[in-house]
């Protein structure tokens, strides 16, 4: 029976272990010159503000790169579910061979069960190879944009680590499931594409912010947390990072002197305090022409200034979030969720094709 599974599942294991190895090839050769590019250009910023803006430049320059890569690693489950999952008993319905198999002395718990083990693990060692490749090769990356594309952060989240595992684990019995419930194999392969992709919106929105309590931190704004200021005729917000690379911020808002949420500053800071600088110090950045800070009569900046009336009125953020040490704890959660719905789809398919199939 084993034998007779793999001869059936060559064709998609072939072609699969061909991209696998193709992929793989072309990240091996051109890791090399990626990772020397960072390591040195790392050593000649100097730190500070410089190294800063090579890690922004570092990025932006293989960002096509990147973001490729990790949407063939979040896309693979669905693509697994949808095409080895989903005709993997439907072709057998079908064509109607079922009924041969089932006539034999192979019993129906036998039979599926062996092309379940067979090519669900296919299916979970190629989302581990690709996510091992991916990882590896852009490990520079993910250090030049720790602060913008944290691991934690939901798209980033499901490209790495052990839950890309556990998602194609579940897409491909997820196809199995939508393959014996309606016994066609392309609105079966439909109705996996769209259940999957619905729970990939659903659980890093949903459910994985709760797998764990969240940390919550209330701080003052000043030009070392602020992360984003924005102003406009009749709001003023502003939104802040925490002391902790590669977090996770779930929600960022303003609150008052008494604690409570307000949608905005108020809107005379604007024209005050956090008014816009003059345009010849916005064409420099706030900085004269000779590189020095444009100042007020206090020696502080427009930004200092901001700041500190801001802080004077009461205003504070409070910011909730995961710790990015929380990686590997969100991960082992997430990944056995999706274990257990995979198990439950199992059962129910075993009972589906020992009962009511025929």
């Amino acid at each position: 029976m084993i034998w007779l599974t793999l001869r059936q599942f060559r064709l998609q294991a072939l072609v699969a272990l061909g991209a696998l190895a193709a992929v793989a090839a072309l990240l091996a050769f051109t890791h090399v010159d990626l990772a020397d590019d960072y390591t040195n250009g790392i050593r000649a910023c100097g730190g500070g503000d410089g190294c800063e803006r090579f890690r922004l430049d570092f990025f932006n320059e293989h960002q096509t790169w990147f973001t490729t890569l990790v949407a063939v690693v979040v896309g693979l489950p669905a693509l697994v579910g949808a095409f080895w999952g989903a005709p993997l008993i439907t072709r057998e319905i079908e064509a109607g061979t079922h009924r041969l198999a089932w006539n034999q002395s192979v019993s129906r718990t036998r039979w599926l069960a062996v092309k379940l083990g067979v090519v669900g693990l296919a299916s979970m060692a190629a989302a581990g190879l690709a996510v091992a490749a991916a990882t590896w090769w852009s490990d520079p990356l993910d250090k030049a944009a720790t602060d913008r594309f944290p691991r934690l952060a939901p798209l980033m989240f499901d490209a790495r680590g052990i839950a890309p595992i556990g998602y194609a684990a579940f897409a491909f019995v997820l196809g199995v499931t939508a393959g014996v419930l309606v016994r066609r194999t392309l609105p079966a392969m439909a109705i996996t594409l769209a259940v999957f992709a619905g729970l990939q919106f659903a659980v890093p929105n949903m459910v994985r912010p709760h797998l764990m309590t969240p940390e919550e931190r209330t701080v003052t704004i000043t030009s070392e947390n602020m992360r984003g200021i924005s102003l406009s005729d009749t709001s003023l917000t502003v939104s802040a990072r925490v002391d902790d690379p590669g977090a996770w911020v779930l929600s960022d808002y303003t609150v008052d002197p008494s604690g409570r949420k307000v949608k905005s500053l108020p809107v005379s800071l604007a024209s005050g305090a956090c008014a816009p600088p003059p345009p010849r110090a916005a064409e420099t950045g706030g900085e004269r022409p000779d590189g020095k800070r444009v100042a007020d009569e206090s020696g502080r900046g427009p930004a200092e200034k901001c700041y500190a009336e801001i802080a004077r009125l009461g205003y504070r953020q409070h910011v909730t979030y995961h710790p990015a040490n929380r990686f590997w704890t969100l991960q082992w959660a997430e990944t056995g969720l999706f274990a257990l719905l995979s198990a439950g789809l199992t059962g129910f398919c075993f009972y589906w094709v020992r009962r009511r199939l025929s």
